[in-house]
C-alpha cells in the first residue's frame, strides 16, 4: 500500500510570501456546483477548483481525503467520494454534527469552500484487479465506499462480482439511495440493503436486521475476494468474524481510518498510535495492519 508523503516546504518567495503551492496550510479556492439533500441531517457537495488550471493539475486516487474549509467557521477531514475518473469535480458527504457541518449545511451553489489534500493513501485497486469485491457499509460509511464502487463499475472488465451491503438505522438514513438502485442494475453486482429492527417503513423491501446479521446470512461468496469495511466502530467489530467466517484472510480485509485524520500532514500528532501516523500512512489499513496497532486504538 502506498503512503502520499506530504510536503513540508514553506520558504518564503523575494517578497516575503508563501506561496500556496509551499504553504501545506493554505486552502484553494473552490466553487460549490451543486448541494444535495440524501437524508435528514446529510448532504453531499460537488466541487470545482476557481482556478482552471489548478482543476486541469489536480488528481488523487479513490480512499483519499481532503480537508475542506468554510471560512469563518474552521475545516473538517472528509473523504473524497467521487471517483477518480471524474475530472471536472471533486465530492464530499457530511452530516450536521457540529460548528464546522452545522455551518456547511448551509451552503448554497455559488458559495466558495477552501480545500487542502490530497492526503493519505488509497484503496489498491490495481492490486484487487481479477478479485470479487465486498463492499460492507453502515450508516453515514456509504460515501467513502462509494468511490470504489463507481470506480470499480467504470473499470468494470478488471474485477470479478461486486456484492455491496449496506445498512443503516431507519430507511431514511439510508444515503445516496438512488444510487443504490442504478447499481443494482448493473452486470454481476448485487446490492444488499438494510435497516435496524424498527426502522423499516410500510413499503421495504429490503432486510430487516444489523449489517453482521445480514452479511452473515447473505451467502456471499468469498473466494478470490477481499472485503472493504466501513462503519460505526461497533458495526466493523461485529462484522469481521462473520468475514473471518466466510474465509477472508486477515490481509484481504480493508476499511478507512479517516476519523482519526486531524492535520492532514502529520504535524499536529493527534493522529498517532504507537509508531503509525494515520494522516500519512492511512486513512486506508488491512485488517493484519490494524491488529498491530496498539489496542486502545
Amino acid at each position: 500500500m502506498c503512503a502520499c508523503e506530504a510536503r513540508d516546504n514553506t520558504d518564503s518567495l523575494a517578497d516575503g510570501t508563501i506561496s500556496r503551492r509551499e504553504n501545506i496550510y493554505q486552502p484553494s479556492l473552490m466553487e460549490v456546483l451543486q448541494v444535495r439533500r440524501q437524508s435528514a441531517d446529510v448532504k453531499s457537495v460537488r466541487l470545482r477548483f476557481s482556478d482552471e488550471a489548478e482543476g486541469k493539475a489536480f488528481s488523487f486516487k479513490v480512499g483519499q481525503f481532503g480537508i475542506f474549509s468554510l471560512f469563518g467557521y474552521g475545516e473538517s477531514v472528509f473523504n473524497i467520494c467521487s471517483s477518480s475518473n471524474w475530472k471536472d469535480y471533486i465530492e464530499f458527504c457530511f452530516r450536521k454534527t457540529g460548528r464546522v457541518t452545522n455551518a456547511l449545511w448551509n451552503i448554497e451553489e455559488g458559495d466558495t469552500l477552501g480545500f487542502r489534500g490530497p492526503y493519505g493513501n488509497y484503496y489498491p485497486m490495481d492490486a484487487w484487479r481479477g478479485k470479487n469485491l465486498i463492499f460492507i457499509g453502515g450508516g453515514i460509511a456509504m460515501p467513502p465506499i462509494r468511490c470504489a464502487i463507481w470506480y470499480a463499475l467504470e473499470q468494470r472488465q478488471d474485477y470479478g462480482d461486486i456484492t455491496i451491503v449496506y445498512g443503516a438505522r431507519t430507511v431514511g438514513d439510508l444515503v445516496y439511495a438512488d444510487e443504490l438502485d442504478e447499481w443494482a442494475t448493473r452486470e454481476r453486482v448485487r446490492v444488499v440493503r438494510c435497516v435496524d429492527p424498527g426502522g423499516e417503513t410500510p413499503d421495504w423491501k429490503g432486510e430487516i436486521g444489523f449489517v453482521p446479521t445480514v452479511t452473515e446470512k447473505a451467502g456471499i461468496a468469498a473466494s478470490n475476494a477481499v472485503a472493504l469495511v466501513i462503519g460505526p466502530p461497533i458495526m466493523i467489530k461485529y462484522t469481521l468474524p462473520v468475514l473471518a467466517k466466510m474465509g477472508l484472510a486477515d490481509q484481504d480485509i480493508y476499511t478507512s481510518l479517516e476519523n482519526r485524520m486531524k492535520c492532514g500532514v502529520g504535524k499536529c500528532g493527534r493522529c498517532n498510535s504507537g509508531p503509525v501516523y494515520v494522516c500519512k500512512e492511512g486513512p486506508v489499513f488491512t485488517l493484519e495492519q490494524i491488529r498491530l496497532l496498539p489496542e486502545d486504538f
